[in-house]
C-alpha cells in the first residue's frame, strides 16, 4: 500500500448507478487513509452525492467534460484551466475509474500527481490495471484497490439517510401504507436500456390485481413514460414520476414492498436500502449491474429471455422468497 498518502483525487464523472457500485471502493480507501482529503472529481449533481458521503469524500471538483467523453458536453477552453487547478492541488494519489482509460488516461496523467493509478484499455501495467471486461461493476474497482494493497472490506452498497429525507418524502405521501405498495420504474437514461411500457403496465396491472397499490416513479425527463404507462394500465395507480428528490425517493422505496425497474440508477438505490427488487436487464450486462444479493433482487437479462409470461414468473418467485422482509 503506498504511504505517506494526503490528497487522494478520484475521476468518476458519471451518473448515481455508476457512484453507488463505487461505494465499496469508497470505504475501503478511506478505511485505508482515515486522514487523508478525498476529493471526487465529478459531474455537477454529484454535489449531492458527497454531501451524503461526507464520512467517504471530502470534496466535489466539478469536472468540465472532455473530448469524447458522452457525459457532459465539453468546454475546450475549460480543458487547460482545469488541468492547472488539478497540478496546484498536488494530489498524492490520483486515481482513474472513469473507465478503460482509452480517453482520459492522457488527461489524468497531465494532473501530475505524485502517483497515478486506474485502469488501462491492454497489458496492467505499473499501478495501471488491464480493465477487468467480465468482472461486476462493483469488484471491478475494488480489484483495481486490491492491485494497490489495499485492503478489501465489504462489497455491500449503502445510501445514508437523513431528516430532510423523510421530511421530503412526508410532503409527497398521499396515504400510502409501508410494504402495501409496490414502485414500477419504466425509465432510464438510455432508451436502450427501457423495457417496453406495455409489459411495464402489465405487470403493474398484475400486482395490483394481487392488491398492492401501485407507484409510477421516475426523474421529471421520464413523466412521458411515466404517464404512457399509465395510459395502459387497467388499474389506477399513484403518479409521482418528477416528484421525487434523490432522499424521498430512496425513503419511497425503503417503505415500499418492491420495485419494477430497468437496469438503470434506482435499481442500484433499491439495492443499497434492501428493497427487494425485479430489474429488466436490456443491454446484456446483467453480470455488470446486477444487484449482488440474489435473494432480495432478481434480474432478467432480457436478451436471453423476452418472454412476458417469463418475468411474471421471476415476479412470483421474488415476492415469495422476499417475504421474510415483512416480518
Amino acid at each position: 500500500m503506498l504511504t505517506d498518502i494526503k490528497r487522494i483525487g478520484i475521476l468518476r464523472a458519471l451518473n448515481l448507478g455508476d457512484l453507488l457500485c463505487a461505494v465499496p471502493a469508497f470505504r475501503a480507501l478511506r478505511a485505508a487513509y482515515p486522514g487523508a482529503e478525498i476529493s471526487l472529481i465529478g459531474l455537477p449533481w454529484s454535489r449531492a452525492f458527497q454531501s451524503r458521503y461526507r464520512q467517504y469524500i471530502d470534496e466535489m471538483i466539478e469536472f468540465p467534460g472532455y473530448p469524447g467523453l458522452p457525459e457532459r458536453d465539453c468546454d475546450i477552453d475549460s480543458i487547460p484551466v482545469f488541468i492547472n487547478d488539478m497540478r496546484s492541488r498536488r494530489f498524492d494519489l490520483l486515481l482513474q475509474m472513469q473507465g478503460k482509460g482509452t480517453i482520459v488516461n492522457p488527461l489524468i496523467h497531465a494532473m501530475k500527481a505524485r502517483y497515478t493509478a486506474g485502469f488501462r484499455p491492454d497489458k496492467t501495467e505499473g499501478l495501471f490495471l488491464e480493465y477487468p471486461d467480465r468482472l461486476h461493476e462493483i469488484h471491478r474497482h475494488l480489484s483495481l484497490l486490491k492491485h494497490l494493497d489495499i485492503p478489501v472490506q465489504s462489497s455491500a452498497l449503502e445510501f445514508p439517510l437523513n431528516a430532510a429525507d423523510y421530511a421530503a418524502f412526508g410532503e409527497i405521501n398521499d396515504g400510502l401504507t409501508e410494504h402495501q405498495y409496490i414502485c414500477i420504474h419504466p425509465g432510464s437514461k438510455g432508451a436502450w436500456r427501457q423495457w417496453p411500457t406495455p409489459y411495464f403496465a402489465a405487470i403493474a396491472d398484475y400486482l395490483a390485481e394481487k392488491g398492492y397499490k401501485i407507484v409510477i416513479t421516475g426523474v421529471p425527463s421520464e413523466t412521458g413514460i411515466a404517464e404512457e404507462v399509465l395510459r395502459y394500465m387497467r388499474y389506477p395507480a399513484v403518479n409521482l414520476a418528477g416528484k421525487t428528490t434523490l432522499g424521498s425517493m430512496a425513503v419511497l422505496l425503503q417503505k415500499a414492498r418492491g420495485l419494477v425497474s430497468n437496469c438503470t440508477g434506482v435499481s442500484h438505490l433499491a439495492a443499497a436500502i434492501h428493497t427487494p427488487s425485479l430489474v429488466i436487464s436490456m443491454d446484456g450486462e446483467a453480470f455488470r449491474w446486477s444487484p449482488l444479493n440474489t435473494q432480495l433482487h432478481q434480474v432478467v437479462d432480457w436478451t436471453k429471455h423476452q418472454e412476458y409470461d417469463y418475468v411474471i414468473k421471476q415476479c412470483e418467485s421474488l415476492l415469495e422468497r422476499t417475504e421474510y422482509v415483512l416480518l
